[in-house]
């Protein structure tokens, strides 16, 4: 079987703070920016897989939830329990200099995870976790 994860969604809060995290500060690249019924949609995506892509969209569009449901998850993103997101680069410790220098919460600086891994926390400005690990 064939199969490849295409996308995946990250709930955001304001698109263009979303936006300028994913592009400007990741370097991710835009794919699509589409706006309907006053709330928009923003695909990203690293330059180099182009076959897989990030949507960040507004959790007020997620059909088939009530409005209780919808208010639990503005709630768990302004913590920053709702979503998380795993990335990997070949330079963590420039990475991380790049993020740092920009209005970014730091979660955790690079460190050496007890389970083998060397790994760095941020959040997007939903308050999405972004752990960003060192390729090896």
């Amino acid at each position: 079987m064939d199969i490849s994860i295409h996308a995946s969604f990250l709930p955001h809060n304001d698109p263009d703070a979303s936006l300028a995290f994913y592009r400007d500060t990741l370097g991710f690249e835009v794919r699509n920016d589409v706006g309907y019924g006053g709330m928009r949609w923003i695909t990203v995506g690293p330059p180099n897989q182009p076959g897989t892509s990030i949507v960040l969209a507004p959790p007020a569009a997620y059909p088939g939830i009530t409005d209780d449901e919808r208010r639990t998850i503005t709630e768990m993103m302004a913590k920053g329990t709702y979503a998380a997101l795993l990335l990997a680069t070949k330079d963590l410790e420039g990475m991380f200099e790049r993020v740092q220098g920009r209005d970014v919460e730091i979660v955790q600086e690079p460190t050496d995870q007890p389970y083998g891994v060397r790994d760095c926390a941020v959040r997007d400005p939903a308050g999405n976790l972004i752990r960003i690990q060192q390729l090896r």
